[in-house]
């Protein structure tokens, strides 16, 4: 049975149809979700897309968090259901209390766009388990309040208990502490990833075909769920 994953659009959301393509071309059955409708129409999982959801008005992805289907989808999250957040999904996954710390304005204050290298550190969630850990990726990142920030504690917390997915390599293009890429929350099933793994799966438009693991690693977790 093909895994049906469903990719949330919400007003400025700008790559959407990009993830639904990754979700296609890794295998799967892309449903597209609406922000103002709560049904998740039975996907086994969620891609929140990369873009500038209602405008980046008062703080990236914070008025995102309220939407009919973020409800739905915070809710799932917490009884298991996988979540990927890319980017400004990784600002409301923040936002709606799901990851733990902040992502702010680029400490150079500039908008940075560019084909990036990092280190999988984690290759034990339901979005990385393609990969080996250790495995270098190159993928693009495009953001401008890409700054991953949090309290010392928390930071040692995510390091001690693996939680750290992914890690800027080569240069670090925004700030974010400790070249924090992406995390994961307790359980696994939800991650944060400020690079663009969707912009990455096919050799005619991406700098590698790397970003593909993070979409096969979904289907691979899910053949190997409980039913």
């Amino acid at each position: 049975m093909t895994a049906r994953i469903g990719v949330v659009t919400f007003p400025g959301s700008l790559d959407d149809r990009d993830a639904a393509r990754a979700v296609r071309i890794a295998g799967a059955e892309a449903v597209p979700l609406w922000h103002d409708d709560a049904d998740l129409h039975g996907v086994d999982a969620v891609v929140l897309p990369g873009g500038f959801s209602y405008g980046d008005y008062l703080r990236c992805g914070a008025i995102a968090r309220f939407a009919p289907v973020m409800e739905t989808i915070a809710a799932g999250a917490r009884d298991g259901l996988p979540v990927l957040g890319i980017c400004n999904g990784f600002q409301i996954l923040c936002e709606a209390h799901l990851l733990p710390g902040a992502l702010t304005r680029n400490q150079h204050l500039h908008f940075r766009n560019r084909d990036q290298w990092l280190r999988v550190e984690s290759a034990g969630t339901a979005w990385t388990n393609a990969f080996q850990a250790g495995q270098e990726v190159l993928v693009p990142v495009k953001n401008g309040e890409g700054c991953y920030v949090a309290d010392e504690r928390t930071l040692d917390e995510l390091e001690a208990t693996g939680r750290v997915v992914a890690r800027y390599l080569h240069g670090n293009p925004n700030g974010s502490l400790r070249d924090i890429a992406g995390i994961t929350n307790e359980a696994g099933n939800v991650v944060g990833l400020m690079p663009h793994p969707e912009h990455a799966v096919e050799a005619l438009t991406g700098p590698s075909l790397d970003g593909l693991g993070f979409f096969t690693s979904i289907l691979k977790h899910l053949a190997g769920a409980p039913a």
